[in-house]
């Protein structure tokens, strides 16, 4: 058992000395340090020679060992130097563009204070004028690197540009009409929870002008609404707004699916049977209701309401209403108030799975 033990060990060590050897930075990089060490301390081996060797042949020692010192020398502080700009690279991958530019204007500007303040500091002596220059440069080039990254979207705000969001494959979303009519997406859009770049088809665009166009006033203010979010995300700092212009005569749905899917993207949409259909093909769909219903204007049993009564419901003498957001509202005793305003009492509340329904009968 001890030997079996013994040669695990030894197994384990061996891979995870084949995976350090694997994972030794090489390329040009690390070749291009080399040389240049080599070249250096094989110069420097010449001249020392030449002032202390009385033969070529210990000249030739001398160059010989400064380009083997330079060769080993230059291979270890290559791998360190392509190991460093790896992780930098790694790093800067993880922050927006934005900010990198912001955090190097800020960069500039404290050096440029910095600069500044040091005229007069080199009045000193010059061990105390050198130490607190060296100190105003490092503390003023952070500190002005640091507010730029912090204060990125106000400084571009000040010149009038807004920062691009970032694209990041979990950061794309594909939004359907259901979901600008919806309203409710301002506020995900506003506390943070859908950031990055908004895929809006000239198809949805379409679709909300056909309705905001409708002879319903209803339906009409509900277009509306929709445009006005589309009008409130092209604002927002958070999201880049992205049209997409690809009519190929199909289904505004069936679209959609389609460049969520080609592009790696969420579909946000209310319409449950689209959710469904996207789920179905491998499409993430945010619980848009799910998410936003924290964002819904509280509606309590008790609470006395007007809504406008459009369609008879699934029972005799029902009548069926909709809120702003969309929410259903089943008035009992109420068929012949379809087509007005009606005042109503709330009796109940339910949760299903596309949002809320609500009970309610004539006050």
């Amino acid at each position: 058992m001890l030997a079996h033990e013994d040669r695990s060990w030894r197994g384990r060590l061996r891979a995870r000395e084949a995976s350090e050897r694997r994972s030794l930075p090489r390329g040009r990089l690390v070749e291009f340090v080399r040389l240049i060490f080599v070249t250096l301390f094989a110069a420097a081996g010449y001249t020392v020679a030449t002032r202390v060797s009385r033969s070529p042949s210990e000249t030739l020692a001398y160059v010989v060992l400064g380009t083997s010192t330079g060769f080993v020398l230059g291979g270890v502080l290559g791998r360190q130097t392509a190991t460093a700009v790896r992780s930098m690279e790694e790093e800067l991958r993880k922050v927006p563009a934005a900010e990198i530019v912001a955090g190097v204007g800020g960069l500039i500007a404290g050096l440029a204070v910095a600069a500044l303040l040091s005229v007069p500091v080199f009045r000193l002596p010059p061990l105390v004028a050198w130490t607190t220059v060296a100190f105003t440069y490092v503390t003023l080039g952070s500190a002005g690197f640091r507010i730029g990254r912090t204060k990125h979207e106000e400084l571009f705000g000040l010149i009038g540009m807004k920062p691009r969001a970032s694209g990041a494959p979990e950061k794309i979303f594909v939004v359907d009409t259901s979901a600008l009519i919806d309203g409710r997406i301002l506020d995900l859009v506003a506390t943070g929870f859908l950031s990055g770049d908004l895929l809006l088809h000239t198809a949805v665009l379409r679709e909300l002008q056909t309705i905001a166009d409708s002879s319903d006033p209803r339906r009409r203010a509900r277009g509306r609404r929709g445009l006005d979010a589309v009008g409130e995300l092209k604002r927002a700092a958070t999201v880049e707004v992205h049209l997409i212009e690809d009519d190929d005569g199909s289904d505004v749905d069936a679209v959609l699916v389609r460049v969520a899917r080609e592009r790696g993207a969420s579909l946000v949409t209310t319409d449950h049977n689209l959710s469904k259909v996207a789920e179905a093909v491998g499409v993430p769909v945010p619980r848009l209701n799910d998410l936003a219903a924290a964002f819904r204007l509280p509606i309590g049993i008790g609470d006395a309401i007007e809504v406008r009564l459009v369609k008879q419901g699934r029972e005799a003498g029902q009548a069926v209403g909709y809120l702003d957001d969309g929410t259903m509202v089943v008035v009992e005793a109420a068929g012949e108030q379809i087509g007005s305003d009606a005042p109503i009492v709330v009796r109940n509340v339910i949760k299903t799975a596309t949002g809320r329904m609500v009970f309610a009968n004539l006050q």
